[in-house]
């Protein structure tokens, strides 16, 4: 078995996942113009590769341990390239959806699969190793909003971009392919299915979801949606969301120090505290200042979904790779409802901004989607304001019992 050739394939394997939601998100203004969609329908579009992605987590997870890393595996590619090839070649709105859909599966498998991976291989260093691993994710997008601005510059359009995602693609088969693959180390340690699926049922653990439906909102639902908006504010919206997931890679590695300092529970307190900002200074910045509202945004995403994985992980250790596959399934599930939300609530803004009667074009066109759309991202900021209060609560709860015991 060769660990160093399973984990850079697995690393492959979540550039592909992230590129595509890059692309993506440069491409939804494309669409809608191509394929004559609402902005609602593009967020049904983009949302479906959420849900895609929590069936796959949801089912793939456990199955893992049966199945084994290369059927799951296999899954993945499959969905890639059907999803690759589907959304190239789609002709409206359903089509789009359809290969959006294989892409949001063959995301989700990747994930079912590499987290374990990862936590298999590395048995004594596997914080470290999945915190690498994750930096991949932000770095993926990164690689997917610089080939869509580079290719966009040069006249190539959104079909060539989603093109490019080929050769990651090839690159993880061939590095996955022949490979020996190790047994899950649930499988390893005899541990039964029946005690992991009750520890999943502890009330701690089901509020841990339930905040995590709200942070993965924040972070992806916005994200999604960044590119089209601030396209219309006089800033490159895919440029911005590289900043971001820049800013996001880097946190992500030197993670370390910061959970040292404040403790998982503390970090979800700022990162709540950080995105509010963040979000609520995006809807009243314009030009450069975008730049300097999305830092503030990035900073406060950028420690959410590994914090929270890790949150539950060292306090609910017993619900395993499924409690992992429930906790990701989860928030890009609730991202699947947040993006047409965020979208209605941005078709409602340009009709309220556009005078009866009136069909603006050109720069005054461009105005009104952008104060609609800024309008929009604000009102995204009132998850990481309930985001704030739970964590304050859970943290002074989890105080206490330390402060009854010094009387």
């Amino acid at each position: 078995m060769n660990p160093s050739r399973l984990f850079t394939a697995s690393c492959a394997a979540l550039i592909v996942t992230a590129m595509s939601f890059a692309l993506r998100g440069g491409a939804t203004g494309d669409w809608i113009k191509e394929f004559n969609l609402t902005n609602e329908q593009a967020g049904w579009v983009n949302g479906t590769a959420f849900w895609g992605f929590t069936l796959a987590m949801v089912f793939g997870g456990p199955l893992v341990d049966a199945l084994g890393f290369k059927r799951i595996l296999s899954i993945a590619f499959i969905g890639h390239l059907g999803g690759i090839l589907l959304t190239i070649f789609a002709w409206d709105f359903w089509s789009l959806f359809g290969g959006t859909l294989l892409f949001g599966i063959a995301n989700g498998s990747v994930e079912a699969a590499c987290n374990p991976l990862v936590a298999t291989l590395y048995p004594k260093d596997q914080t470290t190793k999945l915190n690498h691993f994750h930096v991949w994710f932000p770095g993926g997008i990164v690689i997917g909003g610089l080939l869509a601005y580079l290719f966009g510059n040069m006249g190539l359009g959104w079909k060539a971009q989603f093109a490019t995602m080929l050769l990651p693609l090839a690159a993880y088969a061939f590095m996955f392919l022949g490979q020996e693959m190790p047994k899950t180390e649930r499988v390893q340690r005899g541990e039964s299915t029946g005690s992991m699926f009750a520890a999943c049922l502890a009330p701690g653990f089901i509020l841990m979801v339930g905040c995590m439906l709200l942070t993965a909102s924040t972070e992806l639902g916005s994200g999604q949606w960044i590119p089209n908006i601030l396209s219309h504010a006089g800033v490159s919206g895919i440029l911005v969301l590289v900043w971001i997931n820049g800013l996001m890679a880097v946190g992500r590695m030197f993670a370390g120090p910061f959970v040292h300092k404040l403790s998982p529970i503390g970090m979800l307190v700022m990162s709540a505290i950080l995105s509010t900002l963040g979000l609520y200074a995006m809807s009243h910045s314009t030009g450069n200042m975008l730049f300097v509202a999305a830092t503030v945004f990035a900073f406060g995403v950028c420690f959410f979904w590994p914090t929270m994985v890790g949150y539950v992980a060292e306090n609910y250790p017993k619900t395993g790779a499924l409690g992992m596959a429930i906790i990701g399934g989860a928030g890009m599930f609730s991202v699947s409802f947040v993006l047409p939300i965020i979208g209605k609530w941005y078709d409602a803004g340009i009709a309220e901004r556009t005078p009866a009667g009136a069909a603006p074009t050109g720069d005054a066109l461009a105005a009104i989607q952008a104060a609609a759309g800024l309008d929009a991202l604000g009102k995204v900021a009132i998850l990481p304001v309930a985001l704030t209060v739970i964590f304050v609560l859970i943290a002074v709860l989890k105080k206490k019992p330390a402060a009854n015991a010094a009387h």
